[in-house]
């Protein structure tokens, strides 16, 4: 009898949002109000999907949203400006740049042009290297819901051997810093990795982060592994399209002690956590204003 948990992402991105209203409704008390500014260039359909939910949850949880539309041949000038006025206005706890962008448009120095205390992604090189140093910075969104998951899954994580398949500036680099701090040993596999199933059968925790259809199996897991499938990947299944993740479910699901579904695993926690980045933000930059005026200007800037 298979025995395998289901990790719930669903009911555990309800309770972080639960936590996240409680904590703008402090925070308006105290005379704060968190907001968040979303730029959208282009059409493309993912990511209007995507911002349309990020702004649903924003209100839910009583932030403010402000949204930002701009056409696919909007300049990088453009973009920068803008950028740099939501930066300057003091209303605004978080900016968020939602990816992919127009190939004109360079992705990284757009995303350096957001104040660091303003990255509720924590793409910015400031945030990602406070992360690797173990320091209290915005830590990008999924993979702080994956260790989250993780964290409710398997309680202390000290000790474990982490494996995290893939390389991401998005996911994997983050993940693996995140387990690190966890105090998990970690190795992190990629496409040039000898034998990475191998390093993969060691694994107390995989993190899949890979962006292959159901590229890792049973014959992939350790007997009781606990699995995080971050993949989400559009597949033609006997002529209907569905979502499948890096992992193959249905393989691995009498191996592992626990693993996220795709979809209902990973993705709710992104956006929770993009709401709970808005309101450390608002906190951070409300704090810094209080203390030092001048210091609260430097520190998003």
């Amino acid at each position: 009898m298979n025995s395998a948990k289901l990790i719930d992402g669903k009911a555990a991105a309800q309770r972080v949002l639960t936590q996240v209203r409680a904590d703008v409704e402090q925070l308006k008390a105290e005379g704060i109000a968190p907001a968040l500014a979303v730029i959208l260039v282009g059409q493309d359909p993912a990511s209007q999907v995507y911002v349309r939910n990020k702004i649903l949850r924003a209100e839910e949880a009583g932030i403010r949203s402000l949204e930002y539309r701009l056409s696919a041949q909007t300049s990088q000038h453009t973009l920068l400006t803008l950028i740099a006025e939501l930066n300057a206005d003091a209303a605004v706890s978080g900016i968020l740049v939602q990816l992919p962008l127009p190939a004109h448009i360079e992705e990284t120095r757009a995303l350096q042009a957001i104040a660091p205390g303003k990255d509720v992604d924590g793409f910015h090189s400031d945030n990602v290297g406070g992360l690797s140093q173990g320091r209290a910075v915005l830590t990008p969104c999924t993979p702080s819901g994956c260790l989250q998951l993780l964290e409710e899954a398997c309680g202390d994580l000290s000790g474990k051997h982490a494996v995290v398949i893939g390389r991401s500036n998005i996911v994997g680099k983050p993940m693996a810093a995140l387990l690190l701090k966890a105090h998990c040993s970690v190795t992190v596999v990629h496409s040039r990795s000898t034998d990475a199933k191998a390093l993969c059968q060691l694994a107390d925790i995989v993190v899949a982060a890979v962006g292959r259809p159901r590229m890792i199996d049973a014959s992939w897991l350790k007997p009781g592994a606990v699995v995080i499938d971050v993949g989400i990947n559009r597949i033609d299944d006997n002529g209907r399209s569905r979502l499948v993740g890096d992992v193959d479910f249905d393989s691995a699901l009498p191996q592992v002690s626990a693993i996220t579904p795709v979809p209902g695993g990973v993705g709710p926690m992104t956006i929770a956590f993009l709401m709970k980045n808005t309101v450390t933000a608002a906190r951070q930059q409300a704090h810094a204003q209080r203390s030092s005026p001048e210091a609260a200007c430097r520190s998003i800037s």
